[in-house]
């Protein structure tokens, strides 16, 4: 049974305990005729123990101040965990003679990564057991995973800190001997064909991946590309069909790349589509040829041929053109077929062309609202594809889709424990008009019941940056807010990628304030419809969602009464005048240089922390990681600071502060449930529906 959503004022059980204060260091600084004062700067020292001192003492009042709420979290944790079945096991799927799978088991914190030679009825034997790695660290992180043509070798790197700086070895698997490393710093791996040489990716003191290394076991390292242009990034992967290696280069909004084939690794990397500013690609091998995705004739991609040995572009041969209402988002090649990973109208389609010639054939999906991708497809000759599938509704699944018949067969579906049923659960797409008239999609998810009266809580989120869509897929956590009677809804604002590339221009650089106007518009647009009210509206954003947050908080702070800002991107001024910062250089192409007076202009109207201003504003949870490397702990932290000397209101304004983790958050599934837990609780209390 639901519980019944109680509305009553927010209070506490007694006066809260004062709040940290910061103590001020102001760092004064003119840009473009403007003065500006930064008294939380030094915050950014993380060696100075007034830094940690500040944190945990942070860290201590949100706990005595969320105190009313431990056994709602209590409550909440046990919830989830009880939905979630503890021992498990992905679907197998096959790669040169091994089946690979991955498995968990109950009280463990981390995954275990699993073969099986020949059959899945052989032996199993252990690859890597993230739990014993663990010991002794407070994060666990898995990057690459690559094993040599023989499946003798195994290339992985791990990150203990969060600060996704991973450390790369290689280990014999039938000897347990480690054969190589440790190397520092390491991307992406791919092995070449003689199962002796690995080609691996290194980052620079900023943290772009810079250069691409050959290393044979038991010779040195060889430098085989270096980029130096920094707003570009490497990387290095082996086709699928094991013929070549693929070095490329990547910014923003442009690309390069280069091949080596897998049997020569110790030849020169040839070029094969060079960089033009604002080109963009993706290369695979058709076994006879390459297959290209290319933005050259518009935003949204085509896909053309090219030949074994000549990659000129008067020679390139179209095989599936631009469309104005399609995003190609990516292709992969098969001996027999091709696809297509497409987006229309916001939702995935899959295309799956025959090498033979013949008509495409699009795989068909059973609901209006849903998120699908490709699973793991590791053989080059086979008539299948796995793809995976999931919506608000339904749970993650895994397919295979036989490429001749057209039949898909489910594998496995996610099993949620306690009584789920999805039948009880729904979810639709609305429009909402922007203020300058664009359509707005909104996904919106809730529990079946006949509606109270009066405006419902609502949770609304959203994200709307680097073309990346918002998924709209499952959540066994998310039942403990339908549950409860609170409804979701995400915000597909611009800046996303959900109608394409223009989607994406539209809410970037001089354009990026169309992200919070979208937002708000939103928003606005439920309370109208007296789907949610301002006491009853939580809005929630991570990274350059919360950018989004802290935006659209400062703009219009009186139509939410709370606020969850994850790892919150809110100090853009500031950082993106540090070049020195990791990401910097690069994101220029997304959010503008601010030491440029044009884009300064675009920025300085939105930037969360220079816009605080007193005023009323909602209570917020803000959360961050001691070792993010993607946003500094410090822009949450200054943020916090800044804002407690300047609201006007006795709304809760707190800070949380993984010690030991980074962007992502706590790396183990248990206490990734505890944070989301404490989330959720927060969301429940500021919407009236726990009292404690």
């Amino acid at each position: 049974m639901a519980a019944t959503p109680v509305s009553v004022p927010v209070s506490a059980p007694a006066p809260p305990p004062p709040p940290p204060l910061a103590s001020r260091r102001p760092r004064v600084f003119e840009l473009h005729g403007e003065r500006f004062e930064d008294p939380y700067y030094w915050l950014r020292d993380r060696d100075d123990p007034a830094v940690r001192a500040y944190l945990e003492a942070e860290n201590a009042y949100a706990d005595q101040v969320l105190a009313p709420t431990r056994s709602l979290q209590e409550s909440l944790y046990q919830e989830m965990l009880g939905r979630i079945k503890q021992t498990d096991v992905s679907v197998p799927y096959r790669d040169g003679g091994h089946w690979y799978y991955v498995r968990t088991e109950e009280g463990k914190q981390y995954p275990i990564y699993c073969r099986k030679r020949g059959t899945l009825e052989a032996p199993e034997e252990l690859l890597l057991d993230l739990n014993v790695m663990a010991v002794g660290h407070p994060f666990m992180a898995l990057g690459a995973l690559a094993v040599s043509d023989d499946g003798r070798l195994l290339a992985y790197s791990t990150d203990v800190t969060g600060y996704r700086e991973f450390t790369l070895v290689v280990r014999d698997l039938e000897t347990g001997e480690q054969v190589a490393g440790p190397i520092e710093k390491c991307g992406s791996v791919a092995w070449a064909a003689d199962n002796r040489t690995f080609f691996h990716a290194v980052e620079d003191d900023a943290k772009r991946f810079y250069r691409i290394w050959r290393h044979e076991l038991g010779g040195e390292r060889e430098l085989v590309y270096e980029e130096a242009d920094a707003r570009f990034r490497v990387g290095v992967e082996r086709t699928r069909s094991r013929r070549f290696l693929l070095l490329q280069s990547d910014s923003h909004t442009t690309s390069e790349i280069r091949f080596l084939r897998a049997t020569a690794p110790r030849a020169p990397a040839r070029l094969l589509v060079e960089r033009v500013a604002e080109r963009e690609l993706e290369a695979d091998d058709l076994g006879d040829g390459w297959l290209l995705r290319v933005n050259d004739t518009g935003p949204n991609f085509r896909v053309v041929r090219l030949g074994e040995d000549d990659f000129a572009p008067a020679g390139w041969v179209e095989v599936l053109p631009h469309r104005d209402d399609v995003m190609i988002e990516g292709v992969d090649t098969f001996a027999g077929h091709w696809v297509a990973w497409e987006r229309e109208a916001g939702l995935v389609k899959i295309r799956i062309s025959p090498r033979a010639g013949g008509a495409a054939r699009s795989v068909e999906f059973p609901e209006p609202v849903y998120e699908a991708g490709p699973g793991a497809n590791a053989e080059w000759d086979t008539g299948k594809l796995r793809y995976e599938y999931e919506s608000p509704t339904t749970p993650h699944s895994v397919y295979d889709y036989d490429v001749a018949s057209g039949v898909g067969t489910l594998l496995k579906r996610r099993e949620v424990l306690g009584g789920f049923d999805p039948a009880r659960y729904g979810c639709e797409r609305l429009s909402v008009p922007a203020p300058d008239g664009t359509p707005v999609p909104v996904s919106v998810v809730f529990r079946r019941e006949p509606p109270g009266e009066g405006p419902a809580p609502m949770l609304l989120t959203g994200y709307g940056a680097y073309g990346i869509p918002f998924p709209v897929g499952y959540s066994s956590n998310r039942l403990s807010l339908l549950d409860r009677g609170v409804t979701v809804a995400i915000a597909h604002v611009r800046g996303g990628g959900e109608l394409g590339r223009r989607w994406h221009d539209a809410g970037r650089m001089a354009a990026k304030m169309n992200s919070f106007t979208d937002f708000i518009a939103v928003a606005e647009a439920l309370i109208t419809a007296r789907r949610t009210g301002p006491e009853r509206l939580v809005i929630e954003g991570g990274s350059a969602g919360g950018l989004l947050m802290g935006a659209v908080t400062n703009l219009r702070p009186e139509l939410f009464t709370a606020v969850i800002a994850q790892v919150p991107f809110v100090d853009v001024i500031n950082t993106m005048l540090d070049a020195s910062l990791p990401l910097t250089v690069g994101e220029y192409e997304e959010w503008g240089n601010p030491a440029l007076p044009e884009q300064f202009a675009w920025i300085r109207p939105y930037c969360p922390y220079t816009n605080l201003a007193r005023r009323v504003y909602p209570a917020m949870l803000v959360r961050t990681s001691l070792n993010d490397s993607q946003v500094m702990y410090w822009e949450p932290a200054k943020y916090v600071a800044k804002l407690r000397t300047l609201k006007t209101d006795a709304n809760e304004l707190l800070l949380v502060t993984n010690m030991g983790a980074g962007h992502g958050g706590a790396s183990g599934r248990y206490d990734r449930l505890r944070e989301v837990a404490l989330d959720y609780a927060f969301a429940l209390w500021r919407l009236g529906l726990w009292t404690g």
